[in-house]
């Protein structure tokens, strides 16, 4: 299972300004901002009414009313009372594809995918008391566990439409038929290394080291599905030289090393072999 890295693709645009107009792209960023405030002031009454009253007992009117906005204004930034309880979900899937477009060419495509998913994980540490709530709530409403699930279905969809295109067609003797099988697999496996450290750490009231608990679950992913993944690929870490080998004679030196090792290496390599003729 090896992957590439493909060249990026330029965002496509119905016009393409010389100078880009930074009086609008201002104000566009303002109402974005604005909009994700309404959006968690939103989902914060929701929450509070949820923990109240019961979920099935809350009802949209009660959730703009203590919101202090109209009900159409509910409406304007979620399509139910389940998804208010998800405010950031969809800003956060923007941001973990940006992630991936924007991937320098000497990463690895599943450390792209780790890095693409700690967005999510900033999004729940970000207000750990609000995560936290969420996720008692969610263990006992079964309608929001079900829009939790259909969240996490996107970002798995995103990772393995980019893994699926990282794929090195000549460097894997495997029935090519196999990589949409193998792209969503090691998405997934991504996904629920990061669901479970997320988890975890939920369980514990949002305490502790969970970037560190996170690094170690995806090492655990990179060792089982980074096995052969990217070799062949330009762009790569250096290898280390192979070790040099020295007649029986002690005429010849033979060292064999990539030509884009260090060169500081190759010649240590080459002083270590003189040293023990």
């Amino acid at each position: 299972m090896q992957y590439v890295r493909g060249m990026s693709q330029p965002a496509r645009s119905p016009r393409t300004p010389a100078t880009p107009d930074v009086s609008e792209s201002a104000a566009g960023g303002r109402a974005a901002a604005q909009r994700l405030r309404m959006r968690r002031e939103l989902a914060a009454a929701a929450m509070e009414l949820f923990a109240t009253k019961g979920y099935e007992a809350t009802t949209v009117d009660e959730i703009a009313a203590a919101a202090g906005v109209a009900r159409r204004t509910f409406f304007r930034h979620f399509r139910s009372k389940e998804e208010a309880i998800f405010p950031d979900h969809d800003d956060t899937l923007i941001r973990a594809e940006a992630v991936l477009n924007a991937a320098p060419a000497h990463e690895h495509p599943l450390d792209t995918v780790c890095r693409g998913i700690k967005e999510v994980m900033k999004m729940y540490a970000a207000r750990p008391e609000i995560s936290v709530a969420r996720y008692k709530l969610t263990r006992e409403v079964p309608t929001l566990r079900e829009a939790e699930i259909a969240s996490v279905a996107r970002y798995e969809r995103l990772f393995t439409r980019y893994l699926l295109g990282h794929f090195d067609e000549h460097a894997h003797d495997d029935d090519a038929n196999d990589d949409p099988l193998l792209a969503e697999v090691a998405a997934s496996a991504v996904v629920t290394a990061h669901n479970h450290v997320l988890r975890r750490w939920l369980r514990a009231g949002g305490q502790g080291d969970v970037e560190t608990q996170l690094d170690h679950a995806f090492a655990i992913v990179r060792r089982t599905f980074g096995t052969g993944i990217g070799a062949g690929r330009s762009g790569g870490a250096p290898a280390r030289p192979a070790p040099a080998a020295v007649s029986a004679q002690g005429e010849v030196l033979v060292t064999v090393a990539r030509t884009d090792a260090p060169l500081d290496e190759v010649m240590r390599t080459i002083e270590q072999a003189l040293k023990e003729r």
